[in-house]
């Protein structure tokens, strides 16, 4: 399991760094980190009006809010929500729980394309990759369904902490342009950009060590 699992990490960064072919898988983790901008809209009283997912790996949720604190929240929680979940898929194949994780995965994917996503890429990319997850819960063997699970919670891992490096050198660099934390700078004209770049960062990094933690120090 180890081995399989710094084989994987290692396979997801190479595979992420790919200009077409890995920006589709790439995907997944913006997939979840605008679902987690929208649940937390949703929990706070707020609304979802629509996500838009690119071929780029970026995203878009549109989204309205009852309160100041719905809107602060709602903004620091994409990130957040993808970090937690690539530590929590590595809680599950600790534990054996493989179907479990594309249970999870499916259900984010059909809730989204039932209710939030509209553009055109964003439905392709949720139908297919949708698809080969249903593919893999009826065709696949236990073997090779523990092996692609492995390196989608890989994927999801690198994705949350390279993605959350990327917007804290862009907090550093180029404030404007820094999604997020320029979102979040503007809800707390108080705190700078770049110290919203820098927490996005340090959690992703945090919720990485904890799953290594979980499977390399038990």
């Amino acid at each position: 399991m180890k081995l399989q699992i710094i084989i994987s990490l290692i396979l997801a960064f190479l595979l992420t760094q790919a200009p077409v072919f890995g920006k589709y898988f790439a995907m997944i983790n913006t997939m979840i980190h605008e679902t987690g901008h929208s649940l937390v809209a949703l929990l706070t009283g707020g609304e979802v009006r629509n996500i838009s997912l690119f071929a780029n790996t970026s995203g878009v949720t549109m989204t309205g809010h009852a309160s100041w604190l719905s809107q602060f929240l709602t903004s620091l929680s994409g990130y957040v929500f993808a970090s937690f979940m690539g530590f929590f898929f590595f809680y599950l194949i600790v534990k054996g729980h493989y179907r479990w994780m594309v249970y999870i995965l499916l259900a984010i994917l059909l809730i989204n394309v039932v209710f939030w996503v509209r553009n055109i890429y964003g439905v392709f990319w949720i139908v297919t990759f949708g698809a080969g997850f249903i593919w893999l819960l009826r065709t696949g063997h236990q073997t090779v369904i523990q092996y692609v699970l492995v390196f989608i919670a890989c994927l999801i891992m690198v994705e949350a902490v390279s993605s959350a490096f990327e917007i804290m050198i862009l907090s550093l660099f180029a404030p404007a342009q820094a999604g997020d934390a320029a979102n979040l700078a503007r809800i707390v004209p108080l705190i700078p950009t770049p110290v919203f770049g820098v927490i996005f960062f340090a959690q992703a990094l945090y919720f990485a060590w904890l799953a290594l933690k979980k499977v390399f120090l038990v």
